[in-house]
């Protein structure tokens, strides 16, 4: 929304500070929370809290492809899946990009396209967008390629998974089901069943290969991670090689593994609106109770990330600023981002405004600037007039 930096003081709402719900003001400059006089916005009556970090959103696939055989330019998947992020209190997302056997759109083509396109969208992007790369772990021939794809882009994110298991199920149980899935990531189930094949070769040469991508990660200092972990065993294989995240468990086992070697465990916010998996894996809500789920991910939707930290609170599981840490302060702690996550002076300026009355996004500023405004927010900053009007309107 706006291009130049904001220079205001948010007053009169009720502010997630220091772990706690404060009436207080928030004072906006050059990016960063700050402290002095500056043209007022009063948002008496809304929330103030940390802007979201994302670990883990795969919802720009349907942007780029609403429809299996329907796709789109990357550019203009991006801008949408920018401002549908934005719009829901986004600051910070990591778009999942599958590194896979699969090819097509989950393929290592695709994800360098992804790449190249978000390095041309990001100077002009309202939220600070980065890639995921979701790494099969059955390719082993693009042991070079990979790494050179993560230097060459500063790839700071990667989690292995290992779909193969479940492809091969599929091709001998449920051939509807099967194709579904090559259209999904734009192939034909031929296509699919020999890239399968081709993959299937690789398995003895799997173990070594993700070592060696562990070692080349730590020299990087690239964080990296497991997801969809079936039972403890395998959660603790990841983590015996330094794959510390896990992402989406399938099961408890796996999630009280992960708790027990000190590993941070995120789970899909629409899980927990929804009540429980889409999938039929463990719950998310069962998980948080539990005490076993560090932080919550986009998974598929945005607008359930704020939802989800209402629903926690709802549902007595904590309040709201433990609910609204697991999609702020935490996610940042887990990749290390100092300068997020947390109202305070000195960082960066990622805000999320809410009415509480009805718990709509209305407000987002990113890196100080207003990435999203809308309803009763806008006519807050309409009605404030002068230097805070005219940054607003920017």
């Amino acid at each position: 929304m706006s291009t130049a930096p904001l220079s205001l003081r948010l007053t009169g709402a009720t502010v997630l500070r220091d772990g706690a719900l404060q009436e207080r003001s928030v004072a906006v400059a050059e990016g960063r929370i700050t402290k002095g006089p500056l043209p007022a916005v009063d948002l008496s009556g809304y929330l103030v809290l940390p802007g979201i970090v994302d670990l883990h959103g795969d919802a720009f696939e349907r942007q780029l492809a609403p429809r299996p055989t329907a796709e789109l330019p990357l550019e203009m998947a991006l801008r949408a899946t920018d401002r549908e992020a934005a719009a829901n209190g986004v600051t910070t997302a990591w778009l999942a990009q599958g590194w896979s056997w699969e090819g097509g759109r989950r393929g290592p083509d695709q994800a360098e396209l992804l790449l190249r396109a978000l390095e041309e969208h990001g100077p002009r992007a309202a939220s600070d967008l980065r890639v995921q790369l979701r790494c099969e772990t059955h390719t082993v021939d693009t042991f070079d390629r990979l790494l050179d794809t993560v230097r060459r882009h500063r790839i700071d994110y990667v989690v292995f998974n290992n779909h193969l298991s479940e492809a091969a199920a599929l091709a001998e149980s449920d051939r509807d089901a099967l194709a579904h899935w090559a259209r999904s990531a734009g192939g034909t189930p031929d296509a699919h069943l020999r890239a399968v094949a081709r993959a299937q070769a690789q398995a003895r040469d799997v173990p070594r290969y993700l070592c060696r991508l562990a070692e080349a990660f730590d020299a990087l200092g690239v964080r990296y991670g497991s997801h969809d972990d079936p039972d403890g065993e395998t959660r603790e294989t990841f983590s015996m090689i330094g794959a510390k995240i896990c992402e989406f468990p399938q099961r408890r086992a796996a999630a009280a593994l992960a708790r027990a070697v000190g590993d941070p465990v995120l789970m899909g916010a629409p899980n927990v609106v929804r009540g429980g998996s889409q999938a039929g894996n463990v719950a998310a809500r069962d998980l948080i109770r539990a005490g076993l789920c560090d932080a919550l991910v986009s998974d598929y939707h945005y607008p359930s990330l704020a939802a989800a930290a209402f629903r926690l609170v709802d549902e007595g599981l904590a309040d709201l600023p433990r609910a609204w840490a697991m999609i702020s302060e935490r996610p940042a702690e887990i990749m290390g981002l100092a300068d997020r996550g947390r109202i305070d002076y000195g960082r960066r300026a990622d805000l999320t405004v809410i009415d509480p009355r009805n718990r709509a996004v209305e407000a987002t500023i990113a890196g100080g600037r207003l990435a999203h405004l809308s309803g009763g927010a806008a006519a807050r900053f309409l009605a404030a007039g002068g230097e805070a009007l005219a940054l607003a309107a920017e």
